[in-house]
């Protein structure tokens, strides 16, 4: 079992994650919004590249089931029910609907890696599931960070190595890629405390500049919940376990 990192979509085309396993990593915040919106029973979320593309598909989707989430440079983008707050996507809000979502990073990755044989969301919320999950299927694993408008993200890459690093004590003979000791080195270093390293982060600094610092805490939060994102198709939905097949 090997492990291998993309500190950005920019490190690789469409075509590279054909056939592969491949986990998305976007911290602040649309892994975490998503992964929330699928725990309190949104039915599916539909993420999209470009708002053009989600108006579109919108609007031939299930009638008043569906909402339009997102936001664009951490503001909620004019026309669109709801933002990329994970406070956002309550229960009341969203159980049972169809969730069309964009964001300026965590859905471009999303879509660039649509071609992955099998595609999980993961950030510091669910990461321990993820973790049991990986380990279970046993499979070389691709780590897509979405970075910060196809830049490094300190969060993200703070992210991956704490995936790899909970996923090496579980499995001693996993390989990792230079770039996952890298991701590895960088949560040793910077890993103690979430919530202080979040704050610090270019995008954590632009969302407390924002008002968004209760975001950025609950971003931050470890294993609140066991549920995992999986693409099914062209959209993303809550992994069953066996027992839920």
């Amino acid at each position: 079992m090997k492990i291998n990192v993309l500190f950005s979509p920019l490190n690789a085309d469409e075509l590279y994650f054909t056939n592969k396993t491949v986990v998305v990593i976007d911290v602040l915040r649309a892994s975490s919004t998503i992964i929330t919106a699928l725990t309190n029973g949104a039915k599916e979320v539909v993420p999209v590249a470009t708002v053009e593309f989600a108006v579109k598909v919108s609007g031939g989707m299930f009638g008043g089931q569906t909402l339009i989430g997102g936001e664009r440079n951490t503001k909620k983008i004019d026309g669109f029910a709801i933002g990329n707050s994970p406070f956002e996507y309550s229960r009341e809000v969203v159980e049972g609907k169809f969730i069309v979502f964009y964001s300026t990073n965590g859905s471009k990755a999303i879509v660039k890696a649509k071609f992955a044989e099998e595609l999980f969301i993961c950030s510091f919320i669910n990461l321990s599931a993820v973790v049991k999950h990986l380990i279970n299927l046993n499979k070389d694993i691709e780590i897509l960070c979405a970075g910060n408008n196809n830049l490094f993200s300190l969060e993200d890459s703070v992210c991956a190595g704490k995936l790899i690093s909970k996923m090496k004590r579980k499995n001693k003979k996993i390989e990792l890629s230079d770039s996952g000791l890298a991701a590895l080195a960088l949560f040793e270093k910077f890993g103690e405390n979430i919530f202080s390293m979040l704050k610090e982060t270019e995008h954590g600094i632009k969302l407390l500049e924002n008002g968004f610092e209760k975001d950025v805490k609950y971003c931050s939060e470890n294993n609140t919940t066991d549920c995992i994102p999986v693409m099914d198709g062209k959209v993303l939905k809550a992994l069953q376990s066996e027992d839920e097949k």
